[in-house]
């Protein structure tokens, strides 16, 4: 089966639609498909889909205003001109918000059936960063995603929120984690000393620094004593929370081998975000073995 995999975000971008992308790829390369992906261009220099297992089609983006971070796609052609030379039989469309709605529209086009997987609660988000726009938010999600054939849900919390707002044609697609790369067995005690040298207890976060995620909440985890808090990640947020989470250690990105050691290694994982589909972090705390805090919201 040909496949076109047309991403809001992909590697080296380090966040769940990106992984998810990344994950769906190799898992059709590893059954014998042809996936392409279409994605929008990256800051980084050359080389930037040395991870892909397939051809990457990169549109022409910018840096989202206020969050560099995060490449918003511009208009271009190259979406359908991918699909067609593809000959794709199927497009799959990784949280359509921009670049999805212009692989929706080709695939309509040129009569490909087109499933669309729903991955980031735009309506949270709107209420994170503008305080209102939820329903607008909503209109846009349904519009988007009436026009799919199928829409994935990754989380029944994730498919009772699209089915609420009227969202047709449903279904829930399942998550898993990747059990050889997160396991307790990576447990570095020498990681632990140089993290807390005084054997305190470590309770650490692992995702994006934005808004919505919530972190400044382990301000007062900071202040207990014999408690050291590790934050993972990179983003907006980090400037604030520098000051918000005195005495945290904040390590950045890190990817894999190395932040599956840094997770088996905590005593503590804790998720401060109430906006997830998903939330793949808490499936990779678990995995690690570490017990997990986060709040009874969403996927």
């Amino acid at each position: 089966m040909r496949v076109v995999i047309v991403t809001e975000s992909f590697p080296p971008d380090v966040n769940g639609v990106a992984h998810c992308a990344l994950q769906t790829a190799r898992h059709l390369v590893d059954r014998g498909h042809h996936p392409l992906v279409v994605a929008p261009a990256t800051s980084a220099g050359p080389g930037p889909d040395a991870e892909s297992p397939c051809p990457v089609i990169r549109v022409p983006s910018l840096p989202l205003p206020g969050y560099p971070q995060v490449r918003v796609a511009l208009p271009s052609r190259r979406v359908a001109a991918a699909i067609t030379e593809h000959r794709a039989d199927i497009v799959h469309l990784a949280s359509p918000f921009i670049l999805g709605v212009r692989g929706m529209a080709a695939a309509a086009r040129l009569g490909i059936p087109a499933v669309a997987v729903y991955q980031t609660d735009l309506a949270g988000y709107a209420r994170t960063y503008v305080g209102a726009g939820e329903a607008t938010a909503w209109r846009r999600i349904r519009s988007v995603h009436a026009a799919a054939d199928r829409t994935l849900a990754p989380s029944s919390a994730a498919l009772g929120d699209l089915e609420a707002h009227g969202v047709p044609r449903v279904r829930l697609w399942p998550r898993g984690v990747d059990t050889e790369r997160f396991r307790p067995e990576y447990r570095d005690e020498a990681l632990r000393r140089e993290l807390a040298p005084n054997g305190e207890l470590l309770v650490g976060y692992v995702g994006r620094l934005a808004p919505e995620k919530q972190v400044e909440l382990l301000a007062g985890t900071c202040g207990l004593p014999g408690v050291r808090v590790v934050v993972v990640g990179d983003g907006p947020s980090r400037p604030h929370l520098d000051e918000a989470l005195p005495g945290a250690v904040f390590l950045g990105r890190r990817t894999g081998d190395e932040l599956a050691r840094i997770f088996a290694s905590l005593d503590i994982f804790v998720h401060t975000g109430p906006f997830e589909t998903f939330c793949q972090t808490v499936q990779e705390g678990m995995a690690s073995g570490v017990p997990v805090v986060a709040p009874a919201a969403g996927g």
